[in-house]
């Protein structure tokens, strides 16, 4: 009697040579291709944004001569002259005053836009949104347009070159944005927390700066970041309302353009340092920045 012989396998045997891919293996190869093409043009467009950064530093280390050559002189020698004549203009007083505008506006919209924003948001107040928009109106008016009723009240009471009224100026101005920057991380708190805080007997100062404010950190250095480099970087106001005494370091900077012609290294170096102050405050707080400007955008 003969041996039965095995019945033929319908399903054909894989011998040598590239395997074919399962299409769940083909699935999961294309987002990884396409988030590795996304991630290259991540860091290109971010060089594209440094380059101009990268060529003001390197311009600031050449003479005058060689950054004003055309085409540029990228391998030209290093110099320190632009520095030098920097320092040599004396920038302290304006450094200095653009250093106090800044810090006393932004503590002063942080006192006002932390309390408003709890009005707006955990004990919200009557027709709260018509509040809000009316804070969103105030900065549709171009502040050229409202410069000569400035300069003319300034004027008249005496405060022309005075630091005091810039400070004024830039808590008025970077207020709104403060408080819609925090009512949106005011908003994100919650109730049970503020419960907790009353059955405790808290009061609402208590409540605030022991029990919001903590929660709400990110949003609070991120909207003082934000409002230190608008008060830092602001020239119009600071061009025409100070002089030789309140002047501040973007005033100082104007200074540089003269009627012999633009110091391009001299502006360059000047820029460089001017934006230090700024590039420093985002770096202590880049973490907080990062995590409040994201939780005040995802609901």
């Amino acid at each position: 009697m003969s041996a039965a012989t095995p019945a033929p396998s319908t399903t054909p045997e894989r011998v040598g040579g590239p395997q074919p891919m399962e299409p769940s293996e083909i699935r999961h190869r294309k987002p990884a291709r396409s988030g590795s093409l996304l991630s290259l043009l991540a860091w290109v467009i971010g060089f594209l944004f440094a380059l101009p950064v990268l060529w003001m530093i390197l311009t600031s280390f050449h003479s005058e001569t060689d950054a004003a050559t055309n085409p540029p002189s990228v391998f030209a020698p290093l110099s320190l002259e632009g520095y030098k004549s920097f320092f040599a203009a004396g920038p302290w007083p304006s450094l200095l005053n653009s250093l106090t505008a800044s810090v006393v506006s932004t503590a002063l919209v942080l006192l006002l836009a932390f309390p408003a924003a709890y009005a707006l948001s955990i004990r919200p107040v009557k027709k709260w949104t018509d509040v809000l928009f009316f804070f969103l109106s105030t900065k549709m008016l171009p502040i050229v347009a409202g410069i000569l009723p400035l300069y003319l009240f300034a004027q008249k009471v005496h405060l022309l070159d005075n630091i005091w009224w810039l400070i004024l100026l830039y808590t008025s101005m970077n207020l709104p944005i403060a408080i819609w920057m925090l009512r949106s991380f005011l908003a994100e708190v919650p109730v049970e927390m503020l419960e907790a805080a009353q059955v405790d007997g808290a009061s609402l100062t208590r409540t605030l700066r022991d029990v919001i404010a903590p929660v709400v950190m990110p949003g609070i250095a991120s909207a003082a970041l934000i409002c230190f480099i608008f008060s830092w970087n602001e020239l119009l106001l600071a061009r025409v309302l100070t002089g030789t005494v309140a002047g501040t370091a973007p005033v100082f900077l104007t200074g540089f353009v003269t009627s012999q012609g633009l110091f391009l290294a001299k502006v360059c170096a000047a820029s460089l340092i001017v934006s230090l102050p700024v590039l420093a405050a985002g770096f202590a707080a880049q973490d907080k920045l990062v995590q409040g400007l994201s939780m005040g955008a995802v609901r």
